[in-house]
């Protein structure tokens, strides 16, 4: 405990004031008789009682000792907000050190490394620095991995109100999955905002993904480690076509977790997210006063794919009665006309609008007035609005200017909030439809593969170290993937044994077990039409690569060369890559990774957001190819590697040709883990061979 104004030890004191702390307080201090006009104690060990938290504010070199009182005398936890870094430190040094001791006695430790936690609804405002006042009872709960990125919002965003607030640290015994999983079981949970570098404890992140989706609590997140600096500096783990980003937006869309780009973006969607009005059917709506600011809307409507809603003849016939000749009656509207009657109008205007069965949620977007003040006739029009429905309706200024306005933060508290700057706004819709259509989905992932057949293939896995590729492709049929029937081969004979069961043309390739990319070395020879080519290029190859190959029917069908693969994260375990195929699958990398198992709904979606989706529709008189089909394997497969990540590090059956008729995987890789994971320990990666 401190006595000096803006110290840690005294910002504590005055944060726990602040939200009206109803238990005791000790100050710990032996330089201090009172701090706060409290009695001061020298030690811990001289208090009347055992306390429950104890919030050290000491230096770093005496952190070790004080650790050691703490767990001495039997108390459950603390807030270490240091980094625990000395500059003559010895090994192991501090950092470890405390956490190894913190771990074996099984303190409860807010950080290190942390600014500390707002719980508010609970009176305990345990930060390290000043703070606002943070009236009770909020409904939104924030989880930051970042100090400031916690405290950037927490006190400069008084039109959030809080339930809980917490920066994370270092999370050496509570962690940041701990603090998901208490937030989503306080009963007043609206929505959950998360400041993310990564998940310590996977498999708990993904059960209290799992709990928001039952509750459903929407759960905004901004990740970090996005670029491959970034990522470096979070010392995140990726990998050639997913890496861990990718992965981690897959289970975000797994379990419609909303994802943002920065601050603004994740304080808007909790905003939007914590008025308690639900979201149903339908698009958005909304009324203007100025008809360029109107375009503008329309514009980053389309680049935030913000569905806009379609308004009914019924509507329309309802505006024109209100508007000024020469106004249309569209969505959006631009309904302002000046004059006398012009609020009420705008008024009218605006009912009609979100009374119409297209409206999902509505806006009436503005420009603030001077000195950034909210005109009151304008939240005057939501508050007509919302006496005819429930349908959620914002205010937003098309951006907020340097000041500000207690109209704001009051109209946001009774339910109809006001947002700044139509980007923010439009990013926040987007996560409301997104989140209200991931509750609609009603898809179902296909049945698990046969008992007797898996149960024989696991045993082979546990026994062997490397899968021929006709291995693999019999472990994938066997799995209900197609594939084109194969044979591996080991001198001439067996090669021509092996083709009078097939019609040519025929395609030979290396099946020598170092070669896993056989394009790369010149080892695929196609379009053989007859037996002397079949001899001949079986000795070029040979020669060049080794006696192993691989003997197949040449695939002549019109289609479009697609890649269906998996990655077995250090994380999350297996992932689904699914997307455009073909040798230049890696330097295209139109692809998209999904969390499995998935349904094939799931893989529709994913694909309509890829660069060539048009391709599978049919170009220049060329039909357009089965994606039903694909989609329906690709979701087979989701089971298929769920089912094998204990055994599997990577596949990729690549191409898998989809035509007008269906799919068929021409070739396929199949690393097992405990070779990915020497492959991995070694710098290797099977895709850059």
């Amino acid at each position: 405990a401190s006595r000096t104004l803006g110290s840690v030890g005294n910002e504590i004191f005055v944060n726990l004031a602040r939200g009206s702390f109803p238990g005791r307080l000790y100050p710990v201090n032996p330089s201090y008789e009172q701090v706060n006009d409290l009695t001061c104690y020298a030690s811990l060990a001289d208090l009347p009682e055992v306390p429950d938290h104890v919030i050290l504010a000491v230096g770093d070199h005496r952190l070790e000792d004080a650790v050691n009182e703490i767990i001495d005398l039997g108390v459950k936890a603390c807030s270490i907000f240091s980094s625990l870094i000395l500059r003559d430190d010895t090994k192991p040094p501090l950092k470890e050190r405390l956490k190894s001791k913190i771990l074996d006695s099984g303190l409860l430790v807010a950080g290190p490394n942390c600014l500390g936690f707002f719980n508010v609804r609970d009176h305990v405002l345990a930060g390290a620095f000043d703070t606002r006042d943070h009236p009770p009872p909020g409904s939104v709960s924030l989880i930051s991995q970042s100090g400031a990125g916690m405290q950037g919002i927490v006190d400069c965003e008084q039109r959030l109100q809080f339930n809980l607030a917490v920066s994370t640290g270092y999370e050496f015994s509570v962690t940041m999955e701990d603090y998901l999983s208490y937030a989503l079981d306080l009963p007043e949970t609206s929505a959950v905002g998360l400041f993310l570098e990564t998940s310590r404890e996977p498999a708990k992140f993904l059960r209290a993904l799992d709990k928001a989706q039952e509750k459903k609590i929407p759960i905004v997140v901004v990740k970090v480690g996005r670029s491959s600096f970034a990522a470096e500096l979070a010392v995140s783990h990726s990998g050639a076509l997913t890496g861990s980003d990718r992965c981690y937006s897959a289970v975000f869309d797994a379990f419609g977790v909303q994802r943002v780009e920065d601050m603004d973006q994740l304080a808007t969607a909790l905003i939007m997210f914590s008025q308690p009005h639900p979201i149903r059917s339908g698009a958005l709506v909304c009324l203007h006063d100025s008809g360029g600011e109107r375009q503008l809307l329309i514009d980053l409507a389309e680049k935030y794919q913000v569905p806009i809603a379609d308004l009914s003849e019924e509507t329309r016939a309802k505006l024109l009665l209100n508007l000024h000749p020469g106004l249309p009656a569209v969505n959006p509207l631009d309904g302002w006309a000046g004059g006398p009657n012009a609020d009420e109008q705008m008024s009218v205007c605006f009912a009609a609008l979100m009374n119409d069965e297209s409206a999902a949620i509505g806006a009436v977007v503005h420009d603030r007035g001077p000195n950034s003040l909210v005109y009151p006739n304008y939240v005057a029009y939501l508050d007509a609005a919302r006496a005819g429905t429930d349908k959620p309706m914002f205010l937003v200024a098309n951006r907020q200017g340097s000041g500000s306005d207690q109209l704001a933060i009051d109209s946001t508290h009774k339910g109809l909030p006001v947002i700044d700057g139509v980007s923010q706004f439009l990013v926040g819709a987007k996560c409301l439809l997104q989140y209200r259509d991931f509750h609609l989905r009603e898809g179902s992932v296909p049945a698990a593969m046969n008992s007797e057949l898996s149960l024989g293939w696991h045993q082979l896995l546990s026994t062997t170290d490397d899968l021929n590729e006709a291995m693999a492709n019999q472990l994938l049929t066997d799995c209900g993937i197609p594939m084109n029937p194969c044979q591996l081969v080991n001198d001439e004979q067996s090669l021509l044994d092996a083709s009078k069961k097939m019609e040519y043309p025929l395609v030979l390739k290396t099946a020598v077990s170092y070669i896993k990319h056989k394009s790369e070395c010149d080892g695929v020879v196609l379009n053989i039409q007859s037996k002397e080519a079949l001899k001949e290029a079986y000795l070029n190859l040979s020669q060049r690569l080794g006696k192993p190959a691989i003997v197949s029917p040449m695939v002549n069908s019109f289609g479009v060369e697609m890649i269906l693969g998996m990655v077995n994260d250090s994380q999350f375990g297996p992932f689904v890559v699914v997307g455009f195929g073909g040798i230049y699958a890696e330097a295209l990398n139109d692809t998209c990774v999904l969390h499995p198992p998935f349904d094939c709904d799931t893989v529709d979606r994913a694909l309509d957001q890829l660069s060539m989706r048009a391709l599978l529709d049919g170009l220049r008189g060329r039909p357009a190819v089965n994606m039903q089909c694909y989609c329906e394997i690709a979701a087979r497969f989701s089971v298929f590697v769920t089912e094998f990540a204990d055994s599997i590090g990577e596949i990729d059956i690549n191409p898998m040709l989809v035509t007008e008729n269906g799919c068929i995987g021409l070739d396929a890789l199949i690393i097992l883990k405990n070779t990915a994971s020497l492959r991995e320990a070694s710098g290797e990666n099977s895709r850059d061979e």
